[in-house]
């Protein structure tokens, strides 16, 4: 049997009067928190309203756990959910969709920009969008960790055995081969997107070409996700007539728009001259 990566990580951080508390809810709070830091840092660099800011981290934080849950339970099993309701709000019991999470802040970001700002949602967004990218890569990680949303076989000498993994127990009953860690894949994309999005915001005039960094970071976010998907294993039953028919699955369908978005939004950015973008900012 060829050499593989051994994943044995336990995913239960403490137990608490049995309630399990996990690093994947750990990741998810230090991703939010470490976002919010350097939100915040922005809007202090441009002195904004400190209340712009405590508004925008409240309406967020409840747009992506509403979007993201809503997103999972209503686009990969809507039958069983519209037919059992309650479901729907046991987050605990897992079921977190990224895309949905990203329609939740969109809404979220509109309420925002219309109650508070008054400023363009793009405006939100170019900021919005740095934090967002270093939170899902804590995300990944904490996936990572629950050894879940993994690949499928390989025999590539970096491919990981789940073992607390019943997927995986599944997949690769005797253990002779790993599989993809497309966790940290997408990591590490997420990681790259953070990095770059930060040089565009502080070392160049991306901030007042609105919808760039956020076009930037749409087109890295969902065309990586559409492409590592292929590696990835379905979410849910159906997804495997999707890709005998179509040849993809729902992630990589529900990227498709995002992706065209992201290449309209840096089209439209370098369309107008910075000393316009700056005289029009609202």
């Amino acid at each position: 049997m060829l050499s593989y990566i051994t994943w044995n990580f336990d995913p239960e951080l403490v137990n608490i009067f049995g309630h399990e508390i996990r690093w994947y809810g750990l990741c998810w709070g230090v991703g939010i928190l470490a976002a919010a830091y350097i939100i915040q840092k922005m809007y202090a660099s441009e002195k904004l309203p400190e209340k712009w800011f405590d508004s925008l981290f409240m309406y967020v934080v409840i747009g992506v756990m509403i979007g993201a849950r809503l997103g999972h339970c209503l686009f990969y099993n809507p039958g069983y959910y519209l037919s059992h309701p309650i479901e729907i709000l046991k987050v605990w019991e897992g079921g977190l969709a990224s895309h949905g999470g990203v329609i939740g802040i969109i809404i979220a970001i509109w309420l925002y920009s219309r109650k508070v700002t008054k400023k363009s949602m793009l405006w939100t967004f170019d900021r919005l969008v740095v934090g967002a990218c270093l939170t899902a890569t804590f995300i990944r990680t904490g996936n990572l960790l629950n050894s879940e949303v993994f690949g499928v076989p390989t025999n590539l000498p970096w491919a990981f055995r789940f073992l607390r993994s019943r997927e995986y127990m599944h997949l690769v009953p005797n253990m002779d081969m790993g599989c993809h860690p497309t966790q940290i894949y997408e990591a590490l994309v997420y990681l790259t997107l953070f990095g770059l999005s930060m040089w565009l915001y502080w070392k160049t005039d991306a901030r007042n070409r609105q919808g760039l960094i956020l076009g930037v970071c749409m087109i890295g976010i969902f065309l990586s996700r559409f492409l590592i998907e292929f590696l990835k294993n379905v979410q849910e039953p159906f997804e495997l007539e999707m890709r005998a028919t179509y040849g993809i699955d729902m992630g990589q369908l529900l990227s498709i728009p995002f992706v065209i978005w992201g290449i309209w939004l840096v089209w439209n950015a370098y369309s107008k001259n910075v000393s316009e973008l700056q005289t029009a900012k609202k």
